[in-house]
């Protein structure tokens, strides 16, 4: 049972529990992670917990359970999802590999298609989402609301599984403070001053903001003096961009979704109109509201967008290059690994096959050799190895059909312009051709490499826990270039955001600036100035400047009041890695790679020296889990977890919640009776 509380009333305070032996457990974040872990706690207990024992939940959160912060259904109704509905999931199934319990549940889709069929049934209130869900097809991208409405539901689903000795209460609040010994109980200080008494604790905390870091504060200082606009990374959804004024110059540094969504914040949401044209593109009516955003980044285009279809031939067996025997194959050999060097080549051949894979079996008609001719000599080649691209041009005769990872990586590399309208004339033929073969199933091929892309993810965590990466790869090759790569290829937005990003170029609303941008500051006008080598010798000057893409989580300078106090006291580690010529701190918080369970310095004293556990292969990777502190998700260095899934993708993130929800039972069944309630701290 659930008992929604701003002020818990689970148990009278310091009450001793008699009879059956009760355990308890906070979980911090209510957000798809935290309602993730739920289900496969309510999955698990019957098998982990023994008849006799009751278990008393909290989940915390300031936010709605279900959608947390990211998702909550308070947001605009503009912003959408960038997956299609029928490629959103929650629940385990025939693909998943764990140790619990599988227990398959809709898709989004399916969910929206009949929701009286999956209890416990609710009505969504809000009319407007109430119909677009009733209206959601498949291959639909559904509004940020739809997917609240869904995970809300998903939340309710996992209650309504938990055995009847689990009571789950849920506390609209932050828990600002962490203490207790690791052989004894956990205290979980909330905003409002009530004091949890714990037995296990973990941290679903989701997306996080940091403090601005020097950069940062340095820009927010230029612009106070001056008196311009300037936001740093910020979620999108809960900026304020008041203060842009109609007309103004206004440059966006960032390409990705962050800039998707806060465009059209600035256009539509400010009262501007889209209107379809028979040719399947998009006109734009400005309200006059808008400003003029100039737009640039490091590779000076769009993500590629999400194609609209489905595989026109059979899925390719996955994975045939960069499985478990790879992973097995790499963790074998001597010294440090590169991910560059390394792994890249059997990721790239991954993706490749994928690719190939599809564009052989659905588009035969534009291949110069039979499948099993070309597989037998791709099996045999490295992907960088001469005769693979001999291969490739012998048996694929249009170079628009070939897979060419540097062409796409870097899309303007080598262009200079002299004209500005060039720019812009360049950018929208690039935009154009780019929505169109993403549209178009005669390209197929395309979501062959994406599909394997993705699969991917289902080897990385192996591979990034054993720690044999150097930390020069990991900051510059993982951090940087592999997570940038992977999200400009496979985490682009809708096809129809392109076809409105083409309307508000043409409407003179939106203009591009090219490619490795560059944004400095003018003390003397008190303007932001950006250049670009895609254009030598012109820059563009602007009274206004946001950094269009989302913080990224810095343990030293989180926002987060929990993570700081532990910080502080010494009680949590952020990750570091260090090698001989290079030292990376990556802002997350280290945990153990399978369970997730917090690495506190304290129980290590080889991690209290500054020891790094992943040179040393006498000391366990990542250092000493706390016994009762948990944490999961995107703050930590699990790296590869996403909150939730596409169907039948064994998806890492469940396959770690099974095992954190199986470590919490396991931990508990064993744990004492103990005293539990509540405390309120005096004023």
């Amino acid at each position: 049972m659930t008992r929604p509380a701003t002020r818990p009333t689970t148990r009278p305070a310091n009450r001793t529990v008699t009879g059956p032996a009760t355990t308890s457990l906070a979980i911090v974040g209510a957000g798809p992670r935290g309602t993730g872990l739920l289900e496969r706690i309510a999955a698990n207990t019957e098998e982990l917990l023994s008849p006799e024992q009751e278990l008393l939940i909290h989940l915390i959160d300031p936010y709605p359970p279900g959608g947390g912060r990211i998702w909550r259904h308070e947001q605009s109704p503009l912003l959408r999802m960038n997956s299609m509905a029928a490629d959103v999931t929650m629940f385990t199934d025939e693909r998943s590999v764990l140790d619990g319990p599988v227990r398959p549940g809709p898709s989004l889709a399916e969910w929206a298609a009949d929701q009286r069929a999956h209890p416990p049934y609710r009505p969504v209130t809000d009319p407007v989402t109430a119909a677009e869900l009733a209206a959601l097809t498949p291959t639909d991208f559904p509004t940020r609301r739809a997917q609240s409405a869904y995970l809300d539901w998903v939340l309710r689903r996992a209650v309504a599984e938990l055995p009847q000795r689990v009571t789950l209460t849920v506390h609209r609040d932050t828990a600002s403070a962490l203490d207790g010994p690791p052989d004894g109980p956990q205290r979980v200080t909330l905003s409002c001053g009530t004091i949890l008494t714990v037995d296990q604790i973990v941290l679903t905390l989701g997306h996080l903001g940091s403090v601005p870091d020097r950069q940062h504060a340095a820009t927010a200082a230029f612009a106070a003096r001056h008196g311009r606009y300037y936001l740093p990374p910020s979620f999108s959804t809960e900026a304020d961009l008041s203060g842009v004024a109609p007309g103004e110059r206004l440059i966006l540094r960032g390409f990705g979704l962050a800039f998707v969504d806060l465009t059209t914040l600035l256009t539509e949401g400010r009262g501007g109109r889209f209107e379809d044209r028979p040719d399947g593109s998009k006109v734009y009516h400005p309200s006059g509201r808008e400003p003029v955003i100039h737009v640039g980044s490091r590779r000076g285009v769009p993500y590629h967008s999400k194609t609209g279809y489905a595989l026109q031939g059979p899925p390719a067996p996955l994975p045939r290059f960069f499985g478990p025997a790879a992973v097995d194959a790499l963790l074998a050999r001597p010294g440090r690994l590169e991910l560059r060097r390394d792994v890249w080549p059997l990721m790239a051949k991954e993706i490749g096959f994928g690719y190939y894979h599809e564009l052989f079996h659905a588009h035969p008609e534009r291949t110069a050799l039979p499948w099993e001719q070309f597989l037998a000599d791709y099996d045999r080649l490295d992907w960088y190895h001469p005769e693979t691209a001999a291969l490739v041009a012998r048996a694929v005769p249009a170079e628009a059909d070939r897979l060419d990872f540097e062409r796409l990586d870097h899309p303007l590399a080598g262009l200079r312009l002299t004209d500005p309208e060039q720019l812009q004339r360049h950018l929208r033929d690039y935009i154009r051709a780019d929505a169109d073969r993403r549209a178009d199933p005669a390209f197929s091929a395309d979501l062959g490499a994406f599909l394997a892309l993705l699969s991917l993810y289902g080897q990385l965590p192996r591979l990034l826990a054993a720690g044999r990466l150097t930390a020069r790869s990991t900051a510059r090759e993982l951090d940087g270039w592999w997570q940038g790569f992977f999200s400009f290829l496979a985490s682009g937005p809708p096809g129809f955001r392109l076809r409105e990003l083409l309307a508000l170029a043409e409407a003179g609303v939106v203009r591009f600036l090219g490619a490795d941008l560059r944004v400095g500051t003018d003390e003397a006008t008190g303007s932001f100035v950006a250049e670009s080598p895609s254009l030598p010798g012109h820059r563009t000057v602007a009274t206004a400047l946001i950094e269009a893409y989302l913080p990224r989580h810095a343990l030293e300078r989180t926002e987060d009041r929990l993570l700081a106090g532990l910080l502080r006291s010494g009680e949590l580690a952020e990750e570091v890695l260090a090698d001989p010529e290079h030292t990376h701190r990556s802002g997350l918080l280290t945990t153990t790679p399978a369970e997730g369970r917090l690495i506190d310095p304290s129980l290590d004293p080889d991690l209290d020296r500054g020891l790094d556990p992943s040179l040393d292969p006498g000391l366990e990777p990542g250092g000493t889990g706390h016994p009762r502190r948990l944490a999961l998700g995107p703050h930590t260095n699990g790296r590869a977890f996403a909150a939730f899934a596409r169907p039948r993708t064994n998806a890492p993130a469940f396959r770690q919640n099974d095992a954190a929800a199986r470590a919490l039972l396991t931990a508990l069944a064993s744990s004492e009776k103990m005293e539990v309630g509540l405390t309120t701290a005096r004023p």
